[in-house]
């Protein structure tokens, strides 16, 4: 009998309970596990498979821009370029109280915002969390449940303690909509829905106006609110993080799904100028990135893992980009990897399996926690696949498994970097050098991950590489669509606003 080794820790599950380990493991065990070297040349495939070469990185950049430019010169590109009608940069005066809805992937939140001016600001905000039935759902339920939540949270915060509204009679608040869902855009109140990402697939939505569904809903529930500006958070992070920090020129989001904003001059857009903009003007652009590349799939290193992923997803074929660097999708590339090896008998012989064999089930967050493990034997590794698997593993089988998230996770922040790279050339910020502002569950929460970004732009653009910074953005789909509204309702008292 080989002694034994004993371990002990505490692991935090994404549903925010801890969780003790006492694990009891053997090199030996009763049942047969991989041994190190057969690992370690599973590991050599892997890396060759996940692995982004500077070079590479470079023709992508290419590739990237030059699908920027195109979304900007015709509608209805692979990556459409979206014109937010969010002209120029906020003053930082912007001041006054307003709404802001934000519906995210996960969760919908509403924020009351107080602008302070000189860049500073108050927020109350609650979160409502969304069922994966309503992401599925009719689009008027949807935009109901919205109305509901809003309701809810006005009725709490401007009444009094005798339930008299504070509002004085007639008086509407003004809100923004924060919807982070391609939409084409002719005025800054107006959306058409694209396409649905983040895997939903709500009905009778797309190709509709949401925001005047959500109109409807307002109405319907007699709430004192004037929606003034649809909003993308992508594009309000970009204003959220300027108002802040005047240095910040572009916004990424790096969590459920991916995007970036960035302020473009209106000549520039050729495919409005039948508005009759002011070319002198700017405007924000949302990319809507996570398409790039998609349907033709010629620039992308996509392994089979990815392509699995695409041809199960709710939509395949599109967000090529997204489903490889979105937290959506990491955990389940990982998860078919493991279900590969297992059908190969690599892994797990003798033991039952079935729980990792369904898709998704292998959560993002898990990879976060694999490559933060601090212990010599894993112990958080161990945790993981006992506790949600119920599979034991060996210390090799282990660093494997750890090898492999910090391979998948580095491709993602490399190919991320690729994009802000795409962005920084077409605009011709590498000299000056800007700050990025980004948000997202994986650049906030995923270790090494902003490291990783930096890392890429390096290797795309040399040392100048360091005068690309990124930096944790401010919250765009809460204090961004307030300020939004602010500038919207300045322009739209100066009547500068066009088709409105």
């Amino acid at each position: 009998m080989v002694a034994s080794r004993r371990g002990s820790g505490s692991i935090t599950l994404p549903t925010g309970q801890t969780m003790a380990i006492h694990t009891r493991t053997h090199e030996e065990e009763d049942l047969p596990h991989a041994t190190k070297k057969t690992m370690a040349d599973h590991l050599r495939k892997y890396e060759s498979l996940f692995t982004l070469t500077p070079q590479r990185m470079r023709m992508i950049v290419e590739a990237f821009k030059d699908s920027l430019e195109l979304g900007l010169q015709k509608p209805k590109q692979v990556v459409p370029m979206i014109p937010t009608f969010v002209f120029g940069w906020p003053t930082g005066q912007e001041s006054g109280d307003f709404l802001a809805l934000d519906l995210g992937g996960t969760n919908l939140r509403v924020c009351l915002v107080t602008l302070q001016g000189e860049g500073k600001f108050e927020m109350t905000q609650t979160k409502y969390r969304l069922t994966e039935e309503q992401k599925q759902d009719e689009g008027t339920k949807l935009f109901d449940f919205c109305a509901e939540c809003l309701k809810t949270f006005i009725d709490t915060n401007f009444t009094d303690e005798d339930g008299n509204s504070l509002l004085k009679p007639g008086e509407l608040l003004p809100l923004g909509f924060t919807f982070s869902y391609p939409c084409y855009q002719t005025r800054i109140d107006h959306g058409e829905l694209i396409r649905w990402t983040k895997g939903f697939g709500v009905k009778n939505t797309e190709g509709r106006d949401v925001a005047e569904m959500f109109r409807q809903s307002i109405e319907k529930y007699e709430l004192p609110v004037q929606m003034t500006a649809l909003i993308n958070d992508t594009t309000g992070t970009l204003i959220a993080s300027h108002y802040v920090n005047p240095k910040t020129k572009i916004a990424v989001i790096f969590g459920t799904g991916c995007n970036a904003a960035y302020m473009e001059d209106v000549k520039n857009i050729e495919k409005i100028n039948d508005l009759g903009i002011n070319e002198k003007d700017q405007m924000a652009i949302n990319c809507e990135w996570g398409a790039f590349d998609s349907f033709e799939h010629e620039h992308l290193p996509r392994t089979k893992y990815d392509i699995i992923v695409d041809e199960t997803s709710n939509k395949p074929g599109e967000q090529a980009f997204e489903k490889l660097i979105s937290g959506r999708y990491l955990g389940e590339i990982l998860r078919l990897v493991i279900c590969e090896l297992i059908d190969e008998g690599v892994l797990f012989l003798g033991q039952e399996t079935y729980k990792l064999e369904t898709p998704y089930v292998f959560e993002t967050a898990f990879l976060s926690l694999m490559e933060s493990d601090p212990t010599d034997e894993l112990l958080m590794i161990i945790g993981i696949f006992t506790h949600f698997f119920a599979v034991e593993t060996t210390l090799a089988e282990r660093q494997f498994f750890r090898a492999l998230a910090m391979l998948i996770g580095r491709r993602a922040a490399r190919l991320s970097a690729c994009g802000i790279a795409a962005i920084v050339g077409k605009m011709g910020y590498l000299d000056e050098g800007c700050l990025v502002g980004a948000d997202g569950s994986l650049y906030n929460k995923y270790p090494g991950f902003a490291d990783r970004v930096h890392e890429g732009l390096i290797d795309v653009f040399g040392e100048k590489g360091n005068n690309i910074k990124t930096v944790h953005a401010e919250d765009g789909s809460g204090v961004g669509s307030a300020i939004i509204a602010a500038m919207t309702k300045v322009r739209r008292d100066a009547g500068l606003y066009p088709n409105v």
